[in-house]
């Protein structure tokens, strides 16, 4: 397009020129950390994502998250699906939901668009089953064990609920989140739950 050529696209981490509908320049793409292929166990629930979430791929999720890039979902997706263990991508995408008071100041769910992006590329169906209770307790910034104990109880789920469940999150950290999706889905009837992510933080 002659606007990539008059303005073509940035890199979201070092804003060097990027190639059109890449959101990461080829030395950023190239830095990002990728992880073993196998699960990670978190608390109840295998969990994998393919990178690190630091560098290139921290930005990437800050992009999606808070500056209103839902473009760079695609290339996270496809990093997701050409990477993922044999077997992994099976069951109903399930994204991680929003509270209703930071759904307001964003355009969108970042992982609900994650979950789309796999879904397309996954032939995967969708499910936008769970939704958040109680106040808002937000976890960034927060130590472990406050994350742990802040978020128990924290979701419900929509019947009817997948009976296999893939759950969707842009990022893991110590995985209070997905268990405690994990665990609303299974008090609302799923028979199994897996995670999937973009990225991981390291040593989790």
């Amino acid at each position: 397009m002659l606007l990539d050529l008059l303005a073509p696209p940035l890199c979201w981490s070092c804003r060097s020129p990027a190639g059109r509908g890449d959101p990461l320049c080829r030395a950023c793409r190239r830095s990002l950390r990728f992880l073993p292929a196998a699960p990670t166990a978190l608390p109840g629930l295998e969990t994998w994502a393919p990178v690190a979430y630091d560098g290139a791929a921290r930005d990437l999720v800050k992009a999606l998250k808070f500056r209103g890039a839902a473009g760079v979902a695609g290339a996270m997706a496809a990093l997701i699906v050409a990477n993922a263990p044999a077997g992994s991508l099976t069951g109903t995408l399930v994204p991680v939901p929003l509270h209703p008071a930071r759904r307001r100041t964003r355009p969108y769910n970042q992982a609900t668009r994650l979950a789309e992006a796999i879904s397309s590329r996954a032939d995967l169906p969708l499910a936008d089953c769970l939704h958040r209770i109680g106040p808002d307790s937000r976890q960034v910034g927060r130590g472990r064990s406050a994350r742990l104990d802040g978020i128990a109880g924290s979701f419900g789920a929509t019947a009817p609920v997948p009976a296999a469940a893939l759950l969707v999150d842009d990022v893991v950290t110590t995985g209070a989140t997905l268990a405690a999706c994990a665990a609303a889905l299974r008090a609302a009837g799923t028979r199994q739950v897996g995670a999937i992510a973009f990225a991981r933080t390291a040593g989790r």
